[in-house]
């Protein structure tokens, strides 16, 4: 119980906010990073800058609500937070690599409490990537020949690797910045959100990745969007926000209950991601249900049995198992 309340207790606070057509991959050993060092192409160079997101972190975040575009609407009173969160490379095999986020957080008395986070795929030159379609719902999109030229896909997933929102872009090294760039993408509410019963249902956002002296930045650009007043058409803007997390490297934490955690949970983790994969390709997308106090139905249920598969209370076979089974019951769509 308590472990679960402070997963709902600090991914409320520090909310982070399409996979092409392989979406998991066998794990490699992260791949040594100099993003100093001259590259000898474009594509080595995106490469190591997306690898350089991997480390030891202290994370800064920063979400603020800027202006309104609906009579009556105030901007939220802007909401900054911190924690501690180590990133780890789950497979690189060239033109696909995956970044796990795994916050590690401590207590005065020395008590650790480890929480899967985030997780961000990147695919070069995809074909499809998962998109959001509207609240539940995700679908495989077509990348065209000519917006896939030279592109990486990015896909982030929630933290029991249920999807959340995929786009495309191209890094840029122009102005002295390595900077990647998505398309405007369609997102569900973070929970930071859903929990206040928003007039809002959906994000419209740009999502940029740039590398920094001290380490990289997420810099997101949200449209807030909901339907207008008496009116069943296309949403319409509400109110924009901006949210700037920061990475700026460190070690004065202790990484290790982090990687112990992953060590003895990353072959559960695999198979509930190849489960995710086979729901996808296999309807050409995803229906999900989200809860606004926890995200995603199955949010709960996968991320207690990895904890007790790290516990030795429960094997990793039995819970893969497990998860299939609930994968696939929480993504049969109801009949219309």
């Amino acid at each position: 119980m308590r472990r679960a309340l402070l997963l709902t207790t600090v991914l409320t606070a520090l909310a982070a906010s399409a996979p092409a057509q392989a979406w998991s991959g066998a794990e490699t050993a992260p791949a040594a990073v100099s993003v100093d060092a001259p590259a000898a192409s474009q594509f080595e160079r995106d490469r190591q800058s997306i690898l350089a997101q991997a480390g030891q972190w202290r994370v800064r975040f920063d979400m603020r609500e800027n202006v309104s575009f609906r009579e009556g609407y105030e901007p939220l009173e802007e909401k900054l937070s911190a924690g501690d969160e180590i990133v780890r490379v789950v497979y690189d095999d060239g033109t696909r690599i995956s970044l796990q986020h795994i916050l590690v957080m401590g207590d005065d008395a020395g008590n650790h409490f480890v929480i899967k986070h985030w997780r961000q795929d990147w695919v070069y030159e995809p074909e499809t990537v998962l998109t959001y379609a509207g609240p539940n719902r995700w679908t495989v999109t077509p990348v065209s020949a000519g917006n896939r030229r030279g592109a990486w896909s990015q896909t982030v997933w929630q933290t029991d690797d249920s999807p959340r929102y995929g786009g495309v872009g191209h890094w840029d090294y122009d102005h002295g910045l390595a900077e990647w760039t998505s398309n405007a993408t369609w997102r569900p509410l973070a929970r930071r959100d859903a929990v206040r019963d928003p007039i809002y249902d959906r994000y419209l956002g740009t999502n940029r990745h740039a590398l920094t002296p001290q380490g990289w930045v997420h810099i997101q650009d949200n449209m807030k969007m909901g339907q207008a007043e008496g009116d069943a058409g296309d949403p319409v803007a509400i109110v924009q926000e901006d949210v700037i997390n920061t990475y700026r490297r460190v070690d004065n934490y202790d990484a290790a209950p982090g990687d112990a955690y992953w060590a003895a949970t990353k072959d559960y983790w695999a198979g509930v991601r190849a489960a995710w994969d086979a729901v996808a390709t296999a309807s050409g997308g995803i229906y999900l249900e989200e809860e606004a106090n926890r995200g995603a139905v199955t949010g709960k249920p996968l991320m207690d049995w990895a904890d007790e598969i790290q516990a030795g209370t429960l094997t990793t076979e039995a819970g893969i198992a497990q998860a299939r089974e609930l994968i696939g019951r929480a993504t049969v769509a109801p009949a219309l």
